[in-house]
Parts: structure tokens; C-alpha cells; sequence
């Protein structure tokens, strides 16, 4: 049984000049007919399973008007939710209100997500973002008065020409806020983004390791547990939904270049609007072996701080985990550790979580 949705939402007011997600400005005459295509998609492939969490991502799913969310949120009741549903939409505060809060309680929303990045002027120019502090305060003033008590929010980090006082500045206004979760993302200059044509460069990776340990430090210093290489959170405050990825569960993907996990296959969604209103969803279909299944599964479970469940991974694939790698010099070289039946990289190495990974899958002894 699947439990887990997500719903792509990919118009923005502006794209941003890091961006390489399936996004386009909105325009309001194309957004009626995504919200019919993506109805269609939702009637075709979902099976009726009760969800545990649905997460309306983008682009930025904020950006439409009050009608076009009501639309979206009455394809949405198509969707069977469990009682302890975790429903999350994101968005930018510019572009929510009052009216869209209001929106988002009628219909069961309970978690919001919102894009930060960082507040210093530079950075966001480079971004081609905007933030105003009064506007931020003011709508988690009202989100809170409205009974909103799961809000996230992002911060990046790694900008070009950073310094270490700029990245202290930036967390000190995040903790202000006082959300229950704080997502974070090192800056990657990707290709086919605006960045990446006007020549902006990655920093150094010693600097983004500092700036990232001194994350880990001052979230640990202000309540927030270190759960996943890149997000934090106050206890009892993880995102549910993204754990869904992190534990390689199956997953619905609904929208224009949406991915789904659905039993041995990874699908991902085509990224024509043209092709995606004639229904023809699939742009790449992954055929999983069991192989490639528990690759997945290590690559995935040792993002997380309490790493691979060793009597999950017993109970799903009928064998040990060291039946199929030999994992024990990382071990003695502490970097793994293997602890009431989980294995998990120490934090102090999670900078490193890839190489450590790719040891690990070299250690293959299961064929």
C-alpha cells in the first residue's frame, strides 16, 4: 500500500536564477488546463490508498490565485487521507496572505514550507529573490493565530563571496522565528541555470564544509535535531513525508516532472506541458532488480541520522545486510557505526556521507 503523494506544482510569479526544477512563469490560461490535466492524471493512477502524507511542491504552488488553489485543493480531496495526515504546501511570503491561510485550513492543510534562502541583500540579489522581515513575521503571526503549528522554512548557504559572518547573520534571523523545522541547502551552481551561464562557480569545498559543521553546531545549540544530512527539527517535528524518501518508500507523483516510487519501478513524469495535457505522463520509466533496490535503499537510509534499520532491511530483502556487503573495515575505521541493530554514519562525517557510500557499495559480495 502506498502512503505517501506528491503534487507538482510548477508555476512561479519569477524564476529564480539558481533554479533548475520543472518550473515556467504562470500564466493564469495555462494554469485551468494543468489543474484539468493533473485531475486526469490523479483519476488514472491513483489506487485509492489512504495517505499518510501529501506535499504540494513546486515551483511555488503559493503563487496561484484564491480560485485556482480552491480548484487544486477540490482535485485534491480525490485523495484518501488517514487521520494523522501530514499536508504540506509551500510557498514564498510574498506571495501568501491571509485569504490563502484561511484557504489552506478549509481544506486540511496542517503543515506550511517556506523558501528563505537568506536575508542578506547580495544574496538574494544574486537570486533574484526578495524578502521583506515584515511580511515574514506577519504572515507566521497570522499562520500561528490560524492554528498552524508545523512551518518549515529553507535556508541556503554557500553563495558566492559568502563569509562566515554572513551565514551567522542569516541563522540568527532563522532562529528568531522560532519554526519547528529548518531545511538547508549548499548552494549548487547546476547547469542550464542562469547562474551557471553568467559563470558563477561553486565555492570551495573546504568552506562549504565549514559553513556546514558550523550549521550543524548552532542548530544543535538552538533545540534543533540534526535528522537528516540537510534538514533539522524541533522533536516530534520531522518531516514525515520527506522520511518517505529517505526510508526508500513507495510513493505517488502527480504533475509535470513529478516522480513516483511504485513497487520495483521509478518513474518520472514528462516535462511538456503539451504532452502532459494529452496524457502522456511518463517521460522515463526505472526498472528496479533487486540489486538495484538495495542500492537505493543504503543510499537513501544512510542520509538520515539513525541510518539503515538492519532488522527492516532483514524483514524486506530475507538477508543481512553484510550477507550482501562487507562493510566491517568502515566500521573499524569509524566510518560506520553499527549500533541496536541500525547502521548509520557518525554526523561528524556526514559531509563525507558519499564517498562513504560509494566504499560501501564497492563491498559488494552478493551477486
Amino acid at each position: 500500500m502506498i502512503k505517501n503523494c506528491y503534487i507538482h506544482i510548477p508555476f512561479c510569479d519569477r524564476i529564480c536564477s539558481y533554479c533548475d526544477f520543472c518550473k515556467m512563469v504562470k500564466y493564469d490560461k495555462y494554469i485551468d488546463k494543468y489543474l484539468d490535466a493533473l485531475k486526469n492524471e490523479i483519476i488514472d493512477k491513483y489506487e485509492g490508498d489512504v495517505l499518510d502524507t501529501i506535499y504540494i511542491g513546486g515551483g511555488t504552488p503559493s503563487c496561484l490565485n484564491l480560485g485556482q488553489l480552491d480548484k487544486l485543493f477540490s482535485i485534491l480531496n480525490i485523495l484518501k487521507k488517514s487521520d494523522n495526515v501530514e499536508y504540506t504546501i509551500e510557498g514564498n511570503f510574498e506571495s501568501t496572505n491571509e485569504d490563502k491561510l484561511l484557504l489552506y485550513k478549509k481544506y486540511g492543510i496542517n503543515r506550511l514550507s517556506f523558501g528563505i534562502e537568506s536575508i542578506n541583500r547580495d544574496n538574494l540579489k544574486l537570486l533574484e529573490r526578495e524578502l521583506d522581515d515584515d511580511k515574514v513575521r506577519n504572515t507566521i503571526s497570522i499562520a500561528r493565530k490560524l492554528g498552524f503549528n508545523n512551518i518549515n522554512v529553507d535556508l541556503m548557504y554557500a553563495f558566492p563571496n559568502e563569509s562566515m559572518g554572513d551565514l551567522k547573520e542569516d541563522l540568527k534571523y532563522i532562529f528568531s522565528l522560532d519554526v519547528e523545522h529548518i531545511s538547508t541547502y549548499s548552494l549548487i551552481i547546476e547547469d542550464h541555470t542562469k547562474l551557471k551561464i553568467n559563470g558563477y562557480e561553486n565555492i570551495s569545498t573546504d568552506l562549504d564544509n565549514d559553513m556546514y559543521k558550523y550549521i550543524c553546531i548552532k542548530m544543535r545549540n538552538n533545540g534543533y535535531d540534526h535528522y537528516e544530512i540537510s534538514n533539522f527539527s524541533k522533536k516530534g517535528f520531522e518531516s514525515k513525508h520527506n522520511l518517505c524518501y529517505w526510508n526508500n518508500a513507495n510513493y505517488y507523483g502527480f504533475g509535470l516532472g513529478a516522480s513516483s516510487y511504485i513497487l520495483n519501478q521509478r518513474i518520472t513524469n514528462t516535462r511538456s506541458l503539451n504532452h502532459y495535457g494529452e496524457k502522456k505522463y511518463t517521460r522515463e520509466i526505472e526498472y528496479l532488480n533487486e540489486k538495484s533496490e538495495i542500492e537505493y535503499e543504503i543510499i537513501l537510509n544512510l542520509r538520515k541520522n539513525d541510518g539503515i534499520d538492519l532488522n527492516r532491511f532483514k524483514e524486506k530483502y530475507k538477508k543481512e545486510l553484510k550477507e550482501v556487503y562487507n562493510y566491517k573495515d568502515l566500521i573499524n575505521n569509524n566510518l560506520l557505526i553499527e549500533e541496536n541493530r541500525h547502521l548509520f554514519i557518525p554526523e561528524d562525517k556526514w559531509y563525507i556521507s558519499n564517498s562513504i557510500i560509494v566504499c560501501i557499495l564497492e563491498r559488494e559480495i552478493y551477486g
